[in-house]
């Protein structure tokens, strides 16, 4: 039997008598061939006229580089011939007003992992579809465009990210599970790989930029510290460290095999309050984890319950194996509960003198 092609998992959704749906299912349509188009202009590398070359910084204050500014220009566009009302990006600083009558609002950080483009890694654009509720009436005085993007992750229609990988995929979910569609160059369409990802609630798979070490909050050096301690310490057995510096590529990691992504806020100016973005970057992954039996918190909550209180906010995220989101949120409310831990193992770790 052959894979179910992108437009046929979509058709299957669809609705014809529900707006929404029907709305949906044209926004994804256009993002694949906006996605299409930004991996083109990847494939060229550095012969390409837009790469890697810095230009400044971005509203949130950010690094900026070429491509960035043309992947956002690429999938606003593309937006433009989609029931999209408003679109909001990392790129910009306040939300465009596509068409007040549409009933989809869209965050998206289009080219997430972009200090990796001139490294050959694996990078991606990541959206979130959200309701248009709240949409300011065009011209009222105390009119917020941002309204629609202030609401908590839990109301989102669906999310997804594209990964510019060795193959160019899809991950998506709209509700019933997080599925994998990988773009066929033969049938030039994306065709289904992966159905209805399940990530393992248990693993001995870790990713966190350890250099970070010396900043982080005592919770997470003990976490670390105890998975460090391998087979002798308290899990009682041995992990592996990854990381990507690529928040789709490691998300996609630990969807094809499990594992747990922490990006924690430290205490590095700018870091305190995390520093991934809520609505475009850590929404749209949370919902894919949950979607895939997976937990994604910002160390103790839920990151799908917290209600945005700005567009660029920032926040810590953990992600991945349900088990070990649990145990992370345990070691910042209560660490001496972990039934294994001992005062032994309190004040040795690998990376303490």
């Amino acid at each position: 039997m052959s894979a179910a092609t992108l437009d046929a998992f979509l058709n299957s959704w669809l609705d014809p008598e529900d707006q929404i749906r029907t709305a949906v299912v044209a926004t994804i349509r256009e993002l694949t061939q906006a996605a299409i188009k930004v991996r083109r202009t990847i494939d060229q590398g550095a012969l390409g006229t837009a790469f890697a070359r810095a230009r400044g910084r971005n509203a949130d204050g950010d690094e900026q580089k070429d491509l960035d500014v043309f992947a956002d220009d690429i999938f606003l566009d593309a937006m433009r011939h989609a029931p999209v009302a408003l679109y909001v990006s990392e790129e910009l600083e306040l939300p465009v007003l596509l068409d007040s009558t549409a009933p989809l609002a869209i965050a998206i950080d289009p080219l997430d992992g972009s200090s990796n483009i001139d490294t050959n890694v694996s990078i991606g654009t990541i959206f979130s579809l959200l309701p248009a509720t709240g949409l300011p009436v065009t011209g009222a005085p105390d009119a917020d465009p941002a309204a629609p993007f202030l609401q908590a992750g839990v109301n989102q229609l669906g999310a997804g990210f594209f990964i510019y990988g060795p193959q160019l995929a899809l991950v998506l979910s709209l509700g019933s599970g997080t599925h994998v569609f990988v773009l066929s160059t033969r049938l030039g369409t994306f065709v289904q790989a992966y159905e209805s990802r399940l990530i393992p609630a248990r693993t001995q798979e870790f990713a966190i930029n350890a250099a970070n070490y010396r900043h982080w909050d005592e919770a997470v050096r003990l976490y670390i510290d105890d998975c460090m301690e391998g087979t002798e310490g308290p899990r009682g057995k041995d992990f592996n460290m990854r990381w990507i510096a690529s928040l789709v590529a490691d998300c996609y990691r630990i969807l094809m095999r499990g594992g747990v992504f922490l990006y924690p806020a430290d205490q590095r100016r700018g870091y305190h309050q995390g520093r991934l973005r809520l609505v475009y970057e850590a929404n749209p992954i949370a919902y894919l984890v949950e979607q895939a039996s997976g937990g994604a918190t910002d160390s103790v909550n839920r990151i799908l319950e917290i209600t945005p209180s700005d567009l660029h906010q920032r926040v810590p995220v953990v992600f991945g194996s349900a088990r070990e989101v649990e145990r992370i949120a345990r070691y910042h409310t209560s660490p001496s509960g972990i039934g294994e831990r001992s005062p032994l193992f309190g004040n040795r770790g690998l990376f303490r003198a």
